[in-house]
C-alpha cells in the first residue's frame, strides 16, 4: 500500500518531511499493537478532505506499522478493529468498530460504535496540534496517543485499562462467544439528552458527568468520557511532531 512501511518494533520516531524553507510537509502515523491479538487499524479523514493513503490494514500482535505521507494539516480520527473474518459472502466484517466497507480498507466510513477513538488535528489554532483519546463512541480496546520529535516536549494521552471488565450489563456489547468485547455509550443506548447532551441539555452546564459517564472517566481518566469533558481531555502540541498510536499500551 502507498504510504504504509513496516517497522521494526523499536524504530517508533521517523523524519518529518521539509521543504526548503522548513515547512512541514507530511507527518508520520506510527501503529503499535501490543495486544496479545490482531488489530486491523482505521484511519477516517475529517471534513470531507482527501482520505490518507491507508484507510485500513491488518496489524498482527507485536508489529507496527506506518503511514509516513500524513498531510500537515490533517485532521481525522484513528481506531482499532478486532475479531475480524471474512463473513460467508466474503464481505470482511470485524466485531468491534467495524466501517461497514466490507474490506480491510475502509474508505471514507467510521467506525461502528463502540469504538475507542483517538482524534488529531495537524497544525490546527495557532500552529497547534490538538489531540484527545475519545471515549464519546463508547470503548473497544485499549490505546494511546503519543507525540514524537518537534519542538515541544508533549504529552501523550492514553485510555490503557480494558473497561469492558467493568462494564454494565446494560451497555454490553457481547461477541460471538458470549464474551464481552464492547462498552456502548449511554447516548447510543438510552438515546436521552442527559446522555446525549442534546436539547435542553446541550450546554456544559446542563449536562455534566453522568454515573455512565463516570465509570469510563475512573478507568481512564486522560479520555473524554462524555461530549462535554474537555478540561481533562484535550492535549496540544506545537506542530511538526509524528504520532504513534499504540493498541494495549
Amino acid at each position: 500500500m502507498a504510504g504504509l512501511k513496516s517497522l521494526p518494533l523499536l524504530q517508533l520516531i521517523l523524519p518529518l518531511f521539509f521543504v526548503s524553507n522548513q515547512q512541514v510537509v507530511a507527518v508520520t502515523l506510527t501503529f503499535m499493537n501490543n495486544c496479545p491479538y490482531t488489530v486491523w487499524p482505521a484511519t477516517l479523514t475529517a471534513g470531507g478532505h482527501p482520505q490518507l493513503s491507508t484507510t485500513g490494514f491488518e496489524l498482527a500482535s507485536g508489529s507496527s506499522n506506518a503511514i509516513n505521507d500524513v498531510p500537515a494539516s490533517w485532521s481525522g480520527r484513528l481506531w482499532g478493529r478486532t475479531l475480524c473474518a471474512p463473513d460467508n459472502a466474503g464481505r470482511f466484517t470485524c466485531q468491534t468498530a467495524d466501517c461497514g466497507s466490507g474490506k480491510v480498507e475502509c474508505g471514507g466510513a467510521g467506525g461502528n460504535p463502540p469504538a475507542s477513538l483517538a482524534e488529531l488535528t495537524l497544525n490546527g489554532s495557532g500552529g497547534n496540534d490538538f489531540y484527545d483519546i475519545s471515549l464519546v463512541d463508547g470503548f473497544s480496546i485499549p490505546l494511546s496517543l503519543t507525540p514524537h520529535g518537534g519542538t515541544g516536549g508533549c504529552s501523550a494521552t492514553s485510555c490503557p485499562s480494558d473497561i469492558n471488565s467493568v462494564c454494565p450489563p446494560e451497555l454490553s456489547l457481547k461477541g460471538s462467544d458470549g464474551k464481552v468485547v464492547g462498552c456502548k455509550s449511554a447516548c447510543l443506548v438510552f438515546n436521552k439528552p442527559e446522555y446525549c447532551c442534546k436539547g435542553d441539555n446541550g450546554t456544559p452546564e446542563t449536562c455534566p458527568p453522568t454515573n455512565y459517564s463516570k465509570i469510563f472517566k475512573d478507568k481512564c481518566p486522560q479520555a473524554y468520557s462524555y461530549a462535554y469533558d474537555d478540561k481533562t481531555s484535550t492535549f496540544t502540541c506545537p506542530a511538526g511532531a509524528n504520532y504513534v498510536v499504540t493498541f494495549c499500551p
